[in-house]
């Protein structure tokens, strides 16, 4: 598995590091494609383009605010305070605040693609990809500013992951597929196609 040798400490003389991370989150650490997380929006959103750039857009959004919030929080209050133990429910807390704030500007300037993504706009609170991001993030020796660009290059590959799979699925005519695997079966196959493409990325970042 490919590592993330950064500095604990942000040094603005390390930037080009900041490059490496976001292309390792968004390609060869992909959150959905490598670590199969936030599968279930990824399969019932990805029939439609529209439905699935808005949801992607909303989860950069919310990986990105989250990951650098919950970075404050484990570094300024849970670690100094010896409560690590509660970081999961204070994680999932503040996911929870930015995907209501997400859910009522989405609801007040694109009511209808808040319709089209249904109750899966909600759902992002439990989406176990933006979770996960928070929770990897303390696994590996980040600042802040690492913090977020790793948030936004993992929002950005499953946006970049739901997007193909999107436009996959509008190409495929499901008459020809075999009944059986039609609906999940095929896209799980496709998934699984797109995935090992990704594969191939994973010898061009060395970290």
């Amino acid at each position: 598995m490919i590592g993330f040798p950064m500095l604990a400490t942000v040094d603005p003389s390390l930037s080009p590091n900041l490059l490496v991370i976001l292309l390792a989150a968004a390609f060869t650490d992909n959150i959905l494609l490598s670590r199969f997380l936030g599968m279930c929006s990824f399969l019932a959103i990805s029939r439609q383009m529209k439905t699935s750039l808005g949801l992607g857009a909303a989860v950069v959004f919310v990986t990105t605010c989250t990951a650098g919030l919950n970075y404050l929080l484990h570094t300024y209050v849970t670690v100094p305070l010896g409560i690590e133990y509660l970081e999961l429910i204070l994680f999932i807390v503040v996911i929870a605040a930015f995907v209501q704030l997400v859910e009522m500007v989405v609801s007040r300037y694109s009511p209808a693609l808040y319709f089209a993504l249904g109750i899966f706009l909600p759902l992002i609170t439990v989406n176990c990809a933006i979770l996960g991001v928070s929770l990897f993030m303390l696994n590996k020796p980040f600042g802040f500013a690492d913090s977020l660009v790793f948030g936004f290059g993992s929002g950005v590959g499953w946006m970049l992951a739901i997007v193909l799979m999107a436009g996959i699925r509008t190409k495929i005519k499901e008459d020809k597929v075999p009944e059986g695997l039609r609906g999940a079966g095929i896209t799980l196959i496709v998934a699984g196609i797109i995935a090992l493409a990704f594969v191939g990325f994973s010898g061009m970042i060395k970290m």
